[in-house]
């Protein structure tokens, strides 16, 4: 087995469930659909994805992302999206996000 950091072998940085009864979730995702983050590691987190805020029956704050591509646009990209926000993650504060501040998935 060879170190992670050396190998030439990206399958690990995404997927796609053609087989999902969602697929495809999000509409707009120009790139290879990845369905590895279909539960969104950052969802407790801030972060630049489009999302709005939600409460639910018991008065708490929740995020709605499923406006949010990032995760899901190209195996390669939506992994380094994930992984640049994991390295400092901030525990998300249930204030609204910023228009300013949303992040389109890029284009190529």
């Amino acid at each position: 087995m060879e170190p992670k950091d050396s190998t030439n072998n990206e399958a690990f940085k995404g997927f796609t469930n053609n087989a999902c009864p969602f697929y495809p979730c999000h509409p707009g995702v120009e790139h290879e659909f990845n369905c590895l983050f279909c539960y969104c590691p950052l969802s407790a987190y801030e972060c630049p994805g489009a999302y709005s805020v939600i409460v639910d029956r018991n008065g708490m704050k929740r995020k709605d992302c499923s406006a949010c591509t990032l995760p899901h646009n190209g195996y390669r990209r939506s992994w380094n999206f994930i992984q640049k926000w994991l390295e400092k993650p901030k525990i998300w504060d249930g204030r609204e996000q910023d228009p300013n501040r949303v992040k389109e998935a890029p284009t190529d």
